[in-house]
């Protein structure tokens, strides 16, 4: 208790002054009883301790003039909040902000240069004299011009409290480049171009950095803030120690073990009951702890999400994910190292020669990769890039143009457009990934061949990054339409392939259309489209042409049949009974779906497309029952067996020339 309550008291602890009051009130007769009083009741975190507040000076700064800068700051344009919808709340704050006090009793901070001059009155007859300075010494010297005594002879004691941490970390834009003194640091990085932060830091930090920034220095510290969601954890809550659903940075780049993580909930400063819910969600979601993913796939995770979806739902299979991203660009540029081989020589990206209407389309998905992740940057929605990337280095390198030339690479000559091509796809697709996976991008980028003539950049990070205009020529957006419809086929293949289970045949192909604008689109393509279906020779019915007997066929539209060799391939007495089999299992789960209650919202969606999909593979299923019931009916006789048909203008593989096939996987 202080000096305030009396000699009697002044000393003792709090719950022993309460007692002593109690007797003292009973020996005076005063009592008039003691009853329960329901009340919150705050504890300390950290001490257990009951939080009883205590009147003290503190220390404010004024902020209505600062508040009011910062609000036309924004209101101007001179400061851009984005996502913009972030505005509304900064101008209603600023509006009615108040007095900022600055006093904290703890025993970390900067400590605040107020000095108390012991012994003097203060200005206009108030209690205590106080000045302020960057030191003591200059903190007497205000002493003196106030009081009119000579500094010597006064006796200051400085304020035992320290500033805000938000008051200090508001100074860091400036102080941290040498400020006061103008340092060449500060003359060169201040003010700020862009400052990247959590949303709900948006007034406590933000603002305040922009109010000190203004105040101390005359200007903004940045002109641009990226705001991004918060991180909760794969069910949406806020990530809690008591919920045990907190997940380190650290434990998810260097992997950790549930028992490693049980020894951090043990050794913190939890109750036995929060203890006990912490480690159970832990054995619940971690049952064989967290595996190693890597900074690299963290990082491309978190950058997955955009600032305008709303709250970041992060789990570990998703960063787990990422990392298999990482070892499939990994085996990819590996593979592209063994083709290229030692005594490879990149030519200029202007002289490169195309062998293939493929290689044309890799190098235009590359230049839509660029301008998605150029337009990505400067829209400052990273989504953009980081599915861009993915989806060049997944789904057009690595799962398809690195399947179609495989064969092409075991045979000689070896066409010479390739290599070319897969040294440019690796270098500028490195480049690229450099902003979002540092670390794989610059392992891999320096055992790149090094162009001849041109400046060497020590480090990907500073070469030269892939913009949309100089990758531009290579830019064909047409041929990648017509190639979206050779996919199309491609997975009406690999559907008539999982149906009949023809797991190792190579069963020859036929694409009839009624349109020869059409059919054109496909003669480009006829050998890419065989090797990414896993089929034999591949041709063009012309229009008009029966059916050849015993195919199965696909319609892709109203003008496009797709027709597959199943005579030779297919055993119509054993597949009948293994497609009934099927069927019969994909019935049950859509008899369950059909009867379950309908949700609501997303569940609803996913419920629907679930129905739909296994609806499409039921009918999948019954079309190639009844065919392969046709081929059973009418299958010949061993002494008269049918011919099956010559595939017109049709294309098959190659016969090696004895060239080994470069070893390497494409992921």
């Amino acid at each position: 208790m202080t000096s305030d309550c009396g000699d009697w008291l002044q000393g003792l602890h709090r719950f022993v002054a309460r007692e002593k009051i109690v007797s003292a009130l009973r020996e005076r007769g005063l009592f008039r009883g003691l009853q329960s009083h329901p009340m919150v009741l705050p504890i300390c975190s950290r001490s257990g301790d009951v939080v009883e507040y205590l009147l003290k000076s503190q220390w404010f700064v004024r902020c209505r003039e600062m508040g009011a800068r910062a609000a036309q700051a924004v209101q101007s344009g001179a400061l851009e909040l984005s996502p913009s919808f972030h505005q509304k709340n900064w101008q209603f704050w600023f509006s009615r902000v108040g007095d900022w006090c600055v006093s904290r009793q703890l025993w970390w901070g900067h400590r605040i240069p107020a000095y108390l001059v012991v012994g003097e009155p203060g200005k206009g007859g108030s209690e205590d004299c106080w000045v302020v300075g960057r030191t003591e010494a200059e903190a007497r010297g205000a002493a003196a011009d106030l009081t009119g005594r000579p500094g010597a002879e006064l006796a200051l004691e400085r304020d035992p409290d320290v500033l805000d941490t938000w008051f200090s970390s508001a100074l860091f834009p400036f102080s941290a480049l040498g400020w006061p003194q103008q340092t060449p640091d500060l003359t060169r990085f201040y003010p700020l171009s862009l400052l990247e932060t959590g949303s709900d830091l948006l007034l406590f930090w933000v603002g305040r950095m922009v109010m000190l920034g203004t105040q101390l220095t005359g200007q903004l510290p940045f002109s641009k803030v990226l705001l991004h969601a918060m991180v909760r954890d794969k069910q949406g809550r806020k990530m809690s120690k008591s919920l045990g659903n907190v997940l380190d940075p650290r434990d998810i780049i260097r992997g950790v073990e549930l028992q490693v993580l049980q020894e951090k909930l043990r050794d913190g400063n939890l109750d036995p009951s929060e203890l006990a819910i912490a480690a159970a969600a832990q054995r619940k979601d971690f049952p064989h702890g967290i595996p190693e993913c890597g900074t690299d796939a963290l990082r491309f995770a978190l950058c997955s999400h955009g600032a305008l979806a709303g709250d970041l739902h992060l789990s570990v299979s998703e960063v787990l994910s990422s990392r298999h991203f990482c070892n499939k660009i990994w085996n990819a540029v590996r593979f592209v190292l063994g083709v290229l081989g030692e005594k490879f020589v990149p030519q200029p990206a202007e002289e490169l020669a195309l062998s293939s209407p493929m290689d044309a389309w890799i190098l235009s998905r590359l230049a839509r990769a660029a301008r998605e992740c150029e337009r990505g940057f400067l829209t400052r929605e990273l989504p953009l890039a980081t599915h861009a990337l993915r989806r060049f280095w997944l789904h057009s390198l690595c799962d398809v143009y690195l399947e179609v030339v495989k064969p092409g690479l075991s045979h000689c000559p070896r066409p010479p457009g390739p290599p070319q091509v897969l040294f440019c796809c690796a270098d500028a697709g490195l480049r690229l990934l450099a902003p979002l996976m540092p670390f794989l991008a610059e392992e891999l980028w320096q055992r790149l061949p090094p162009r001849p003539g041109g400046p060497l950049a020590p480090s990907v990070s500073v070469a030269p990054y892939p913009s949309a205009g100089s990758l531009e020529h290579w830019y064909r957006p047409e041929l990648e339409r017509r190639f979206s419809r050779v996919q199309e086929v491609v997975q009406a293949l690999r559907a008539l392939r999982a149906t009949y289970q023809l797991t190792k045949a190579r069963p020859r192909v036929l694409l009839q259309s009624s349109e020869p604008r059409e059919q054109g689109i496909f003669e480009d393509f006829l050998e890419p489209l065989g090797t990414l279906g896993r089929c034999g020779a591949v041709g063009l019915l012309p229009a008009g042409a029966p059916a050849p007997s015993g195919w199965a066929q696909a319609p892709l539209s109203d003008t496009l049949r797709v027709y597959m060799e199943l005579q030779g391939l297919v055993d119509p007495h054993t597949h009948l009974p293994l497609l009934a089999a099927r069927r019969h299992k994909l019935q049950k789960q859509l008899d369950g779906l059909t009867a379950q209650a309908p949700p609501e919202g997303e569940a609803e969606t996913q419920r629907q497309q679930r129905l739909s999909s296994l609806q499409l593979e039921l009918s999948r299923l019954d079309n190639a029952a009844s065919h392969l019931q046709q081929l059973m009916d009418a299958s010949p006789s061993p002494e008269d067996p049918e011919p099956s048909p010559a595939v017109p203008g049709g294309v098959g593989p190659q016969r090696p020339c004895g060239h080994p096939l470069v070893r390497g996987q494409s992921g």
